[in-house]
């Protein structure tokens, strides 16, 4: 059968961290919510947890990762799950041979007719400006260290199919409802860059179904990749995502028809709030799609390294 392009691909899943993962129990753990000046997502937990020295190497050709990684993760899992176990409720591993430093977890919903995959993207990259170091790492192995931060992405992801393969999942094949998110190209020689407007796209999407004047920067909550419309959560637990699932289904209904225009426009001209289309778009959009994120709060800070840092309070309705 041949590969769909626009895919996310599970080629392993482990039994002893799918175990690791049912320990969960329902449990709630205590955590904040906040963005660095990079403007990269990340849980402050109550307690520190610690990473060892990773493998940083993996042959893409193997699709089955090595006995001594997974002992490794499960380390990680095991202190995580304690700390914050509904962040991995109801979910499954799946191995990336090509990104081992960020273990995947997945579940899958459907809405009427559509089916959607929730991906949850732990980062355990070494920060020297945010982990205690404590061990240096080599040209084969990561740094460990210390900390209470852990970086993460958390997506619901629009899918067209999930192709199986001897009944096991092989391949979610996404939803693509953007052509195509390349614009230009600038410089010369060796300085040529591409142009893409993937970032005016979520600011069109987010600002769409956010309330008028609501400041949420640096998050987003409809966030363009892997060329669609995918929700950007921070409130990763079961409950939270299933009642924000409707209103990526209402706003991919929403889109789909008008997203030529969408990216014509953003061909012709950055991303403004008074873009023509956007202020025509936006006047349409029922008021009860935009109150989810009425709670939203975001406060500037700096941090003790005197870094500046973003704290994002998601209080209810």
């Amino acid at each position: 059968m041949p590969q769909p392009d626009n895919a996310i691909r599970c080629t392993y899943t482990d039994p002893h961290i799918n175990d690791l993962l049912r320990r969960t129990d329902g449990g709630s753990g205590v955590f904040t919510r906040h963005y660095n000046q990079g403007e990269e997502f990340f849980l402050r937990l109550g307690t520190e947890y610690t990473v060892p020295q990773l493998p940083i190497h993996h042959d893409v050709r193997i699709p089955a990762p090595e006995p001594r990684y997974i002992q490794l993760l499960c380390q990680v899992l095991d202190q995580l799950i304690r700390r914050v176990p509904q962040l991995f409720a109801d979910l499954t591993y799946a191995f990336d041979p090509e990104d081992i430093l960020h273990p995947s977890f997945f579940h899958l919903y459907r809405l009427e007719s559509c089916q959607y995959l929730y991906l949850l993207r732990l980062d355990l990259m070494y920060r020297p400006q945010m982990h205690e170091l404590l061990h240096r790492g080599s040209n084969d192995l990561t740094a460990a260290y210390a900390s209470d931060c852990l970086f993460l992405e958390a997506t619901c992801i629009p899918l067209s199919s999930v192709q199986t393969q001897s009944g096991k999942i092989g391949t979610f094949v996404i939803d693509q409802t953007i052509s195509n998110t390349w614009v230009d190209e600038i410089g010369r020689g060796y300085m040529v860059q591409g142009v893409w407007m993937d970032n005016d796209l979520t600011r069109f999407f987010s600002k769409l179904f956010l309330p008028e004047g609501k400041r949420t920067y640096p998050f987003y909550p409809y966030v363009c990749k892997y060329k669609t419309v995918c929700q950007n959560l921070i409130d990763p637990d079961p409950r939270r995502r299933t009642e924000l699932l409707p209103f990526l289904h209402r706003a991919l209904e929403y889109l789909r028809p008008v997203m030529p225009e969408i990216e014509d426009a953003l061909r012709r001209q950055a991303f403004s709030e008074q873009l023509e289309t956007f202020r025509r778009l936006r006047g349409a959009v029922p008021p009860e799609w935009k109150e989810i994120w009425s709670g939203l709060r975001v406060e500037m800070y700096l941090n003790r390294r005197d870094l500046k840092e973003y704290r994002i309070d998601t209080a209810a309705r």
